[in-house]
């Protein structure tokens, strides 16, 4: 499995929906930290729940957040959180949601809050 990556900063990534089985890929990869951007069951029950996402996180050696957001809109408070991870957590950082752009967004509204 090769993870479908998009670079926003030379040490942050975006990427879609992740499943637990990725997060030893990211961690073999060099990454330190993910971000989970998506609610859980947004789409489903398919989709993998953050509590398992985190623990096969954890299990990788990786530091684990969840930032739940919609994907219209995010708050100034949401854009601030996201903000403090970014300068709390270890990099190269992983932030993946959907598709990716709802974390793209959330990078690129957190920066112009420095």
């Amino acid at each position: 499995m090769s993870l479908p990556l998009q670079a926003i900063a030379p040490d942050i990534c975006a990427a879609p929906q992740l499943t637990p089985e990725a997060m030893a890929e990211a961690a073999a990869m060099g990454f330190k930290s993910v971000v989970n951007n998506r609610p859980d069951f947004e789409h489903g029950p398919d989709q993998p729940t953050s509590a398992a996402i985190q623990a096969a996180a954890q299990a990788a050696g990786l530091q684990y957040r969840h930032l739940p957001v919609a994907g219209g809109y995010q708050s100034p408070e949401e854009i601030a959180a996201f903000a403090k991870l970014l300068e709390e957590l270890p990099r190269p950082l992983l932030v993946f949601c959907r598709s990716g752009a709802r974390s793209t967004r959330l990078f690129l509204q957190a920066q112009q809050l420095g």
